[in-house]
């Protein structure tokens, strides 16, 4: 099946200089290896450096590009405005920023403390609010044109749903940014995109949303239309095309990516209402450790 293959020609992205936070694993390293391999030079960030350092460096053996690794927390507005000096300094002015640092945990709302809750906000939306001024402000500052930023959504920011509440909160926040910032941004030459995939297994995400005992009881597959999960690369190949100059007429679009989930079933998370209480306690015991 060629869904799991390469789509764009190898100079779809070549001179562009695009930053992917979160980028040191999962979905966001899937994104950096496809950027790099259609001629980009990508910045990753994370809290991590240690992690980005060995990401990098793996992606640089495999694709013969130049990936530069940079520590950051995008809810702390001063280590953003660091990283994005670090980037210039060291790569050049940035073209694209992909918005994918995120965290999300599954728990009954009323079992979360003000403090979890407001750790999601602050790490997705407050974080790719920090991020998106940032590089917008400067774009604007330099009069940099043909710039754009993807923000990586989900399904239920637009369905709402139980039991990730705080990240529904936040992802719908984010969305509404970027219609918003489509619009108001679009006279100084950037453009403003998001995409809302459905389930790409992740080891660090996947582990945590889906945990043994809730994966065995709950198959996502069962929920989907055409019976399976996504690859990375497909996701990859949809997010190349967006923030490339092929793109240049999309404009403060959402893309579904998720095989029909969101139709079938709104609100991606709204069967746990199945979970039993004793189950919960199980759970979050469980997540506590992988912490």
């Amino acid at each position: 099946m060629k869904y799991a293959e390469q789509m764009l020609r190898d100079d779809a992205l070549l001179g562009k200089v695009i930053v992917v936070t979160g980028g040191g694993s999962g979905l966001g390293m899937s994104m950096t290896r496809y950027f790099l391999q259609l001629g980009a030079k990508v910045a990753i960030t994370s809290r991590k450096l240690e992690k980005l350092e060995d990401t990098a460096k793996a992606l640089e053996e495999e694709t013969g590009g130049q990936c530069f690794p940079v520590a950051c927390d995008v809810r702390n507005i001063e280590e953003v405005e660091s990283m994005h000096q670090q980037v210039i300094n060291t790569l050049g002015p940035v073209d694209i920023l992909v918005n994918n640092a995120a965290g999300n945990f599954i728990a009954p709302t009323e079992r979360l403390s003000s403090n979890a809750f407001d750790t999601i906000l602050d790490i997705v939306l407050k974080g790719t609010k920090n991020c998106t001024l940032t590089f917008g402000k400067h774009w604007i500052k330099t009069k940099q044109t043909n710039t754009n930023v993807l923000n990586i959504v989900t399904t239920y920011a637009f369905t709402g749903s139980g039991y990730v509440v705080p990240s529904a909160c936040a992802k719908a926040g984010v969305l509404a940014m970027t219609r918003s910032l489509a619009v108001e941004w679009a006279k100084y030459g950037m453009r403003f995109n998001a995409v809302a995939p459905g389930p790409f297994p992740t080891k660090g995400a996947w582990d945590r949303l889906l945990p043994a005992p809730i994966k065995k009881k709950f198959d996502p597959k069962k929920r989907i239309p055409i019976g399976r999960v996504g690859e990375h690369q497909e996701l990859a190949n949809l997010v190349a095309y967006m923030v490339s100059d092929f793109g240049s007429y999309l404009n403060g679009e959402v893309i579904t990516l998720d095989g029909g989930e969101w139709l079938k079933g709104a609100g991606q998370f709204n069967n746990l209402e199945k979970v039993s209480k004793t189950m919960w306690d199980m759970l979050e015991l469980a997540i506590r450790r992988k912490k």
